[in-house]
């Protein structure tokens, strides 16, 4: 069995938090480049090279992309050849979200009671940890930071199995178009089809970590993705809510069986800075 230190969990997750903050992906940058050379509207390509020129910025002074450097979210896959020495994994990965919010002057964002008593933790822990058992001996850390006016729009709907497809696209497009500018389109749209009440959410999330733009493996879900991106373009919402043919980047599809009673839909969205990171240790 591998031994990995709890030290190094918190060491490889306080970057992560640093990076993800600073520095987009590769993938959302070419997604900036393809919705400049899509969009038609001058105000709508004035946004985008400002966008663009915000990540040329945040990248070359080291600073954050955003002043909402959000909630921590992470899905762990534990190989199951792993033992972690020297503390928890959890306390870990809050450590190493302490250490990177202080270190990289993130503003902390998470309050310490939801209703009673919103005072802030001044650290951004907790964070939201899914945790996954799997084959080998590595552990993969992916993380998402979920800035509050994209999950502020998500949503959930139990449709009737009877509803089918032309039910989810009606709810997904639906729930893009209530967004509307709130969430900082162009928007990636992680969508959870299936599953229970909440596996639908979580799997809405996790979709959202997917380079943006890569359809899913399977192909009739591939082309769901492709005709929900065309209808949610058509909202004209445009970027940052401006009016435009770019209102998403891109919609992730995510599915998993259900309930023959229950046809579960969850939307999540993620705004134009999507930070996503993900280190395997």
């Amino acid at each position: 069995m591998r031994r990995i230190h709890y030290n190094d969990i918190v060491d490889k997750v306080r970057d992560l938090c640093i990076e993800a903050n600073y520095n987009l992906s590769k993938d959302v940058i070419a997604a900036y480049e393809k919705a400049l050379e899509t969009e038609k509207s001058p105000l709508g390509q004035e946004v985008l090279k400002q966008i663009m020129e915000n990540a040329e910025i945040a990248k070359n002074e080291s600073m954050p992309l955003c002043q909402d450097t959000g909630l921590a979210v992470f899905f762990v896959d534990v190989g199951q050849d792993v033992y972690i020495a020297g503390g928890l994994l959890n306390e870990a990965i809050n450590e190493g979200v302490r250490q990177g919010y202080n270190k990289g002057l993130l503003r902390k964002s998470v309050v310490h009671e939801p209703i009673f008593e919103r005072r802030n933790t001044s650290d951004n822990t907790p964070a939201i940890i899914y945790t996954e058992l799997v084959a080998g001996e590595n552990i993969k850390i992916m993380l998402d930071i979920a800035g509050g006016g994209c999950e502020n729009m998500a949503a959930h709907k139990m449709l009737k199995p009877a509803e089918g497809i032309e039910g989810v696209r009606k709810f997904v497009v639906e729930s893009v178009k209530n967004a509307g500018a709130n969430p900082c389109p162009p928007v990636i749209v992680g969508v959870g089809i299936g599953g229970d009440f909440e596996k639908s959410a979580m799997l809405a999330k996790k979709a959202l970590l997917r380079p943006v733009g890569q359809p899913n493996s399977r192909l009739e879900v591939a082309s769901l993705e492709e005709d929900l991106l065309k209808r949610v373009n058509q909202l004209g919402i445009g970027p940052v809510g401006l009016g435009g043919l770019v209102t998403a980047f891109a919609v992730h599809v995510e599915v998993h069986p259900c309930h023959i009673a229950s046809l579960p839909v969850a939307v999540n969205i993620g705004c134009h800075s999507s930070r996503h990171k993900s280190v395997v240790i």
